[in-house]
């Protein structure tokens, strides 16, 4: 994969934290980077799908509407039972 180079403008303190957190993980600097904004992504990517699976799962029905509808099927069945 190609690298390309880019200029970020970042507080200094945060910088000096990255450039001494590089240091101790004897990486570059940019490697830092990179790193720290694949796991950002990532995160941010598995909190999107969890959002979208919680909005799926949301209309499950609960414990008491289950319970209506089979009452209501049990009902129906009474109803239409000899008419076909």
């Amino acid at each position: 994969m190609a690298n390309v180079k880019t200029a970020i403008s970042l507080q200094k303190s945060l910088l000096e934290k990255a450039e001494t957190l590089a240091r101790e993980m004897n990486v570059s600097r940019s490697r830092l980077l990179a790193l720290a904004l694949e796991e950002f992504i990532d995160r941010y990517q598995n909190q999107r799908l969890l959002e979208q699976i919680n909005a799926v799962y949301k209309d499950i029905p609960d414990t008491v509407e289950q319970g209506l509808g089979r009452k209501l099927r049990r009902h129906h069945r009474r109803i239409v039972e000899g008419e076909w």
